[in-house]
């Protein structure tokens, strides 16, 4: 299996949940609010035998006029049409901002025409009922009635070999994907493993709905993947953004 990052930059984040783009070269950490977070926003794309994997799908911002998750798959050589599966870990805006395109015109569509998406259904309706600032609902009422969509409820299995759990630590219907083929395994934990040190430290995230539940799991994932060699996806660290165990 082949992983691509999708890197759409570095931001800081604070208690207002706006992302403010982050450059080391221009700007101090210091210099930004009071408890604001330095976190990378990063999709990924797995090619497998099968299947061309994306595991979320990033703020929805633009690049040169398209979607800059679009641009970024271009620049891999990979066109949108050509995504066969979009894996949602949860519905927060950094991580399905682009879920969908042309929301605001008499035309909107699903930003990756071909493929099905995999959402927890009371992820969804917890989303729509919360609304902002974490969620922006105008940006996901396109799944509502959508084709393309597939709800889940629960734990599972997709064509035999992609697993879901659903896990609610960070949000309360978050979910995690492990990807097996031909002996390799790749786990994508959203926001509940989002970077490297959190998996290796034990600690309580003040942003995580159920913070002990989600400190546990990284610590079960962490001794999970050592022992059967995984390779974790890290979605907001700046350093890593995958490593193999």
């Amino acid at each position: 299996m082949r992983i691509i990052p999708l890197s759409e930059g570095r931001f800081t984040i604070d208690k207002t949940k706006l992302f403010v783009p982050f450059d080391e070269k221009e700007h101090q950490l210091h210099e930004r609010s009071r408890g604001s977070l330095l976190v990378e926003i990063q999709p990924f794309v797995v090619i497998t035998s099968r299947d061309i994997l994306l595991l979320d799908t990033g703020l929805g911002f633009k690049k040169d006029g398209m979607l800059q998750i679009h641009h970024n798959l271009v620049e891999n050589g990979i066109s949108p049409g050509e995504v066969t599966k979009v894996l949602l870990s949860h519905l927060h805006k950094d991580h399905a901002g682009a879920v969908g395109m042309d929301l605001d015109t008499p035309d909107p569509r699903m930003a990756f025409p071909r493929a099905l998406y995999y959402v927890q259904r009371k992820e969804y309706e917890y989303a729509m009922e919360k609304g902002l600032s974490s969620f922006v609902p105008a940006e996901l009422e396109c799944l509502q009635d959508s084709q393309q969509v597939e709800w889940l409820d629960g734990n599972g299995i997709i064509d035999g070999y992609i697993h879901y759990e659903l896990t609610g630590g960070h949000s309360p219907f978050h979910q995690v994907f492990r990807i097996e083929e031909e002996g390799e395994i790749i786990f994508y934990g959203g926001d509940e493993a989002p970077q490297l040190q959190q998996m290796k430290h034990r600690f309580v995230a003040k942003y995580d709905a159920d913070g002990k539940k989600a400190m546990e799991l990284r610590q079960q994932w962490w001794e999970q993947g050592q022992a059967a060699h995984w390779q974790i996806l890290f979605y907001h660290d700046v350093r890593h953004p995958f490593v193999k165990l």
